[in-house]
């Protein structure tokens, strides 16, 4: 999941892949680097860490050229070191890649056997070194097309030349890539964000496309090594996307931009004046449907978990939930009148991306919820659901999980008005409850002091528990997550029910337990498992939502309450405490909120 650019122009580049590579740290942060051409001189500097560092060492030595290919890395293949840092070169040919060669250790023991010498422990290598021999008797088009049948696995790749100072050469197969144009300048990159500083032309490569960039020209060619024209699309501008304006770090001010997300939402998809939900051009007819699998990863396979309630209680379908992970190394049982539903927020998730082209090539009905309209899964499905949250920088998802429930619970609504399922005065109850859901969650995220209070007592613990019932249960799971990304904090997620059947195991004197309760049909319940871990020795924090009703113990050591509404619809608020836990014990732990240990924003490798 690195990210990768390159950019063909009459002037100096190195500064433009700096900012470019700034705007894709999000996707890698192990290393940075970039390869600039000049005078038939390929000029690599690289290095461990971010690319802050990069620009440091290039303030100190310059990277001149017109002509230049940058990197940022997520360690699959060799530890996180400047060795193993991109661009990878040789005397002729630099490269950058972003994905996995299944068969580079095959390749480099060929390559091996016939004398060449490897400096790294990347699969990224064998690339390299393939390109050099092919380059001996071959011009680059023709060396670059013959090396990619020999490869195995996922690629974007972006090469420039040591005897070709005007091109740089891009190819795709699994993992995305995009091309950007401009005057006098034309660009790849990973996708459109680190692109939309510089144009707002974009065209994309699709699986075993090559093109060739010039600061004149694009060429782009298919994987029978025919020659093709692209589709060139106009993104919409944003000009302060990555600002942070007075917050401290991204991840705040996203979880501040919720009541925007959710009115954002509402308003592209109801239609206040006939309480009406409107997915417009839907070509599925509900009729035809009698069964839906969400399939997700992470963040978004929880969602996936909250919207089974929702479709289980407003329609009569059938629901199951998958992890994309595993969805295609199962004996799947594809059926025609079941809609598969694919959750990403950057529509460019490997696993999720892998799900979704098995449901195609068994033709069936799919639909895809993302906040990348231009993505790879979203051009993929038949129909699209963007959940318009705008762009999330940091890794841990805040709005885009408030934005991808919003609009699966948009969907549970409309396909049970359309099958019948929920009455009609229910149906405009719920729109009309919706249209209150924004100032909720902002009325919900004023519990600052009380929160950051709190995260004192995790800052030094082993482990915690997060434990919910029906729609908290997945929330649970989420509060879970987010502690162990951002604060490196060992945390679990469980039904509330389950603690009896082992985890009990697990509560030590003073450890704290998140228990989600909001007062819905499963409050008592839940009320009963927190005492058994309070029993126990467990701190516990109660997550739920304002009610004259007395809590059931004195015994609770300290209480969070969100605002009151629909049942349905408490996992939008009690989820906001959840994340605003994990940010302040991160934050007084001293760590890089937006950019977790080993993790990426947008996990584009299996």
């Amino acid at each position: 999941m690195c990210g990768i650019i390159g950019i063909a122009s009459n002037k100096s580049v190195s500064s433009n892949i700096i900012n470019s590579l700034k705007k894709l740290e999000y996707r890698g942060y192990d290393s940075a680097g970039l390869a600039t051409l000049k005078n038939n001189v390929i000029n690599e500097k690289k290095c461990s860490g971010r690319v802050e560092q990069l620009e440091k060492i290039l303030f100190k030595t310059p990277a001149e050229g017109s002509l230049g290919i940058g990197h940022v890395r997520w360690a699959t293949h060799g530890i996180p070191n400047e060795i193993n840092a991109h661009p990878h070169s040789t005397e002729v040919v630099s490269v950058v890649h972003n994905g996995i060669i299944e068969n580079s250790s095959d390749l480099k023991r060929s390559l091996e056997n016939k004398g060449k010498k490897f400096k790294s422990q990347t699969d990224t290598e064998v690339i390299t070194l393939l390109l050099a021999e092919e380059l001996k008797n071959k011009k680059p088009l023709e060396a670059v097309q013959d090396t990619l049948v020999k490869l195995k696995g996922s690629f974007a790749l972006g090469i420039i030349f040591k005897n070709f100072n005007n091109i740089i050469i891009g190819a795709r197969r699994g993992s995305p890539l995009a091309v950007g144009y401009s005057k006098n300048e034309n660009y790849i990159g990973s996708d459109s964000y680190a692109l939309k500083s510089m144009t707002n032309k974009i065209s994309y490569l699709e699986d075993g496309d090559v093109c060739i960039l010039t600061k004149d020209s694009v060429e782009f060619y298919d994987s029978n090594k025919k020659k093709i024209n692209k589709k060139v699309l106009i993104l919409s501008e944003d000009k302060n996307i990555a600002q942070k304006g007075d917050y401290k770090n991204f991840m705040s001010k996203e979880i501040f931009e919720q009541p925007i997300t959710a009115k954002n939402c509402i308003n592209e998809y109801i239609d206040k004046s006939r309480d009406e939900i409107n997915f417009y051009n839907f070509p599925l007819n509900p009729k035809t449907v009698n069964k839906v699998v969400l399939i997700g990863c992470g963040t978004a396979y929880h969602s996936c978990l909250v919207a089974k309630y929702w479709f289980e209680e407003f329609t009569s379908l059938s629901v199951e939930t998958d992890i994309a992970s595993e969805f295609r190394y199962r004996s799947i049982k594809f059926s025609k009148d079941c809609l598969y539903l694919f959750v990403s927020q950057s529509g460019e998730t490997a696993d999720t991306s892998a799900a979704l082209d098995l449901c195609k090539k068994n033709k069936v009905k799919t639909c895809s919820v993302v906040n990348v309209v231009e993505s790879s899964i979203a051009r993929d499905s038949k129909f699209v659901l963007p959940i318009h949250c705008g762009p999330e920088i940091g890794v841990a998802s805040t709005k885009a999980f408030l934005g991808q429930m919003l609009v699966l619970y948009l969907l549970c609504l409309k396909m049970g008005k359309l099958n019948d399922d929920i009455k009609k005065k229910d149906y405009i109850s719920k729109i009309k409850s919706l249209l209150n859901l924004s100032k909720n969650i902002e009325l919900s995220l004023k519990s600052e002091n009380d929160i950051q209070t709190i995260s004192n007592s995790f800052t030094n613990i082993k482990g915690s528990m997060f434990l919910g019932r029906g729609y908290s249960y997945p929330i649970a799971l989420e509060g879970a997550l987010k502690l162990k990304e951002l604060s490196y904090i060992h945390a679990e997620g469980y039904p509330a029910g389950e603690m009896k059947h082992g985890p009990l195991a697990l509560i030590e004197d003073g450890m704290p337990v998140v228990v989600i309760a909001p007062r819905d049909d499963y409050y008592k319940k839940t009320m009963s498992n927190m005492q058994e871990v309070i029993a126990r020795g467990a701190k516990v924090l109660l997550i739920t939502n304002k009610s004259t009703d007395e809590i059931f113990s004195e015994n609770i050591w300290q209480k969070i309450e969100v605002e009151n509404t629909d049942d349905d619809l408490l996992p939008f608020l009690i989820t906001i405490p959840l994340q605003k836990l994990a940010y302040y014990t991160a934050l007084k732990k001293g760590y890089d909120i937006d950019k977790p240990r080993n993790l990426a924003k947008s996990v584009t490798v299996e």
